[in-house]
């Protein structure tokens, strides 16, 4: 039963081992002995991006645009420029974030809202945390394409 163990912590099964193992459901670590003591929670940040898909992405459409074919250097120059507009003061990252980003996050300015370890794509991630409140990110390429990052808590 769930509730004899410590806060944070779900029982799972394994179906390529058949054992229970423990799922740490704030960072998504699991072990396989019984937790003694409450999960660890890993520190929230939160973030905006501006995501430029492309044709290797691994879906490559968005709300704008149902297929995407540029490649990615394409995609990178196209995302430099909208870094270039912020850093000179042009626009505000959300105003293109809200106009040409390929996430649904769009319709928000970008923003992602808080999340812990485990979340985002590990490049994403390493890059968010890595970064101070107010940073822009260099680009960051993942899966889903590339991504300048706002962090912002």
């Amino acid at each position: 039963m769930a509730d004899d163990l410590p806060e944070g912590w779900e029982r799972k099964m394994s179906r390529s081992a058949g054992k229970e193992y423990y799922l740490n459901i704030y960072t998504k670590e699991s072990q396989w002995e019984l937790p003694t003591a409450p999960a660890e929670r890993s520190p929230m940040v939160q973030c905006s991006h501006l995501l430029v898909k492309h044709r290797d992405s691994r879906r490559p459409s968005s709300w704008r645009e149902e297929n995407i074919t540029r490649t990615k250097d394409k995609a990178l120059k196209i995302l430099q420029g909208y870094r270039d507009q912020i850093t000179s003061g042009q626009a505000t990252f959300e105003e293109l974030a809200s106009q040409y980003s390929d996430c649904s996050s769009a319709k928000r300015g970008g923003d992602l809202g808080p999340f812990g370890r485990g979340q985002m794509q590990k490049p994403f991630e390493d890059a968010t945390y890595s970064m101070k409140v107010g940073e822009l990110s260099q680009p960051i390429s993942t899966d889903s394409g590339v991504h300048i990052i706002l962090r912002t808590a």
